[in-house]
């Protein structure tokens, strides 16, 4: 289980942003979200979720937007699952919490922790070098991500925007768009096997205690 706990930044100072961004949240992952997004406290949301890809997802998003802390805990929650992601607790729940308060103090206001530490470390280091991939990505590098990410092909991405395609494939390269889709990839497996290894040994351990 992923458990993401996200604090609006310097909210005392600006607008309260996060029932705008909760219920965006929900619109377009609702169901693949096992725990929908929901203020928690003050400017602050949690959601959870069992799709890793889709922890990673919510998580680049919310950091790209650079108005957010964002920290996932990765671990059990405590079942049967409540209606209100308010009432959830459980070990998912304390990792996402302890994260979000290191991600706040942190040069990319993220964090990850696990229920496997070393592992989860590893984790949030090779996340933080793809966040230090896309803050060095311009206006233009971020037009084209965005046009590819949507399903637009470089030829079509050159027509949209009025340049060469070999204009596009410069700013592909100059913007680590194939750099970031590989490691995204990568990370997602990771994630997915970090899981998947925490339930087989909690599944061991409940079979050990009985």
């Amino acid at each position: 289980m992923f458990v993401l706990t996200v604090d609006q930044i310097a909210s005392r100072s600006g607008p309260d942003r996060a029932g705008t961004v909760i219920e965006s949240i929900n619109d377009r992952f609702g169901d693949r979200l096992l725990l929908t997004a929901e203020r928690t406290a003050g400017d602050e949301f949690q959601l959870a979720t069992e799709d890793a890809d889709l922890a990673l997802t919510i998580a680049l998003d919310l950091l790209r937007d650079r108005g957010w802390s964002v920290g996932i805990g990765q671990g059990d929650v405590r079942r049967p699952l409540p209606e209100s992601t308010r009432a959830a607790t459980g070990p998912a729940f304390y990792a996402a919490r302890d994260a979000v308060t290191r991600a706040k103090r942190a040069p990319f206001r993220f964090a990850l922790d696990a229920a496997d530490r070393e592992r989860g470390a590893d984790l949030e280091a090779l996340i933080v070098l793809l966040l230090h991939l896309r803050d060095r990505r311009t206006a233009g590098g971020w037009e084209v991500a965005d046009l590819l990410a949507s399903g637009t092909t470089q030829t079509e991405a050159a027509e949209r925007l009025g340049i060469t395609e070999s204009s596009v494939s410069r700013r592909v390269a100059a913007a680590g768009v194939r750099a970031e889709a590989a490691a995204t990839t990568a990370l997602v497996r990771l994630l997915v096997a970090l899981d998947q290894d925490s339930d087989t040994s909690h599944t061991v351990d409940r079979k050990d205690e009985r």
